[in-house]
């Protein structure tokens, strides 16, 4: 047996429960891990909520970072007595052990630790394929990244940083927006006092950016796609204020044949292969210093439910981690 955070149905943090659960011993490709650290996404609160759907009773929760305590037969990722971590795996992370599939464990590099990794690998990894891989950034270019003060956006511009780009950030408030300053934003603007579109304008000296990466969905769809220079790329990858309206295809047209794509994390590593190579970049560019993990806020996993609301509330910044 082991403590878990358990809902039984879909609606606010309160639904999640502090309960006993009964952890499966590891059948063939399976490994057990007992949990150090367990991270807070913003996709725990969709699960949650039932936005995306889960079955009941659920586990959720998509990241973490441990120790193997036992392995199944076939399992040549792992082995017991590793140190690991996932950012892309089956939901149950909010638990004290969970067993898993071990093909998407990730061995952890000693310079790298447990709360480190339980709060960077599904936002890291996120940064990753967006930065690299939905929209190559090549040094020189100027970028917008909404919630630039986020789990996601923190790591993004760092990265965006180290690769050379410029990049415009848009944030809360004030104190966010300093925040994002220290990690490569050379461009901050108060989403709810100025008109973004028009200071992306003005910053860019009318030339506009060839992509937005916006986690945030319904309140900053439409001005982004005015943020776009001809033929740019719009990269909706979260719903924070809500999901993004049906939309007219003509509008892309009309506002200078621009291109959109919805992806996910697990669009980019589905193959193992794919999933240690995405892994590896992360893990490069945090241990020679170009990414700092910074933990802005803890909790005990108990209190998971006070979390989402923290996070729902926009009373966080970065990071989140729970410990179990």
């Amino acid at each position: 047996m082991a403590k878990a955070m358990r809902m039984h149905e879909v609606g606010g943090p309160e639904v999640l429960r502090w309960e006993d659960v009964d952890v499966p011993a590891p059948k063939q490709g399976e490994a057990l891990v007992r949990h150090t650290a367990v991270g807070l996404n913003y996709i725990d609160t969709y699960h949650r909520s039932g936005l995306y759907p889960v079955p009941m009773p659920a586990i959720i929760g998509s990241e973490g970072a441990g120790m193997v305590e036992a392995v199944g037969p076939g399992v040549t990722e792992v082995a017991v007595g590793d140190r690991v971590a996932y950012g892309n795996a089956p939901i149950g992370a909010y638990a004290q052990k969970r067993t898993l599939p071990a093909h998407r464990l990730l061995k952890l590099p000693a310079g790298i630790s447990d709360q480190q990794a339980a709060s960077m690998m599904l936002k890291g990894m996120t940064a990753q394929y967006l930065v690299r891989r939905t929209y190559r950034v090549k040094a020189g270019e100027t970028v917008l990244v909404h919630a630039a003060a986020g789990g996601v956006g923190l790591i993004m511009c760092q990265w965006l940083r180290h690769l050379g780009a410029t990049v415009i950030g848009t944030v809360g408030d004030k104190a966010k927006g300093e925040l994002a300053r220290k990690h490569g934003a050379d461009h901050v603007i108060l989403y709810r006092e100025e008109d973004f579109a028009a200071r992306v304008k003005e910053i860019t000296g009318g030339r506009m950016v060839p992509v937005v990466y916006d986690g945030v969905g319904k309140d900053t769809w439409d001005k982004s796609l005015d943020c776009l220079q001809p033929r740019g790329l719009m990269v909706s990858y979260g719903n924070a204020s809500g999901a993004v309206p049906p939309i007219n295809i003509g509008v892309l047209n009309a506002k200078g044949s621009l291109y959109v794509t919805r992806p996910s994390l697990n669009g980019y590593v589905s193959k193992r292969d794919e999933l240690v190579e995405t892994a590896n970049d992360l893990f490069d560019v945090v241990l020679k210093g170009a990414v700092r993990i910074e933990i802005n806020q803890s909790y005990a996993l108990s209190d998971a439910a006070q979390a989402h609301r923290d996070l729902e509330g926009r009373k966080t910044t970065g990071s989140t981690v729970l410990t179990p």
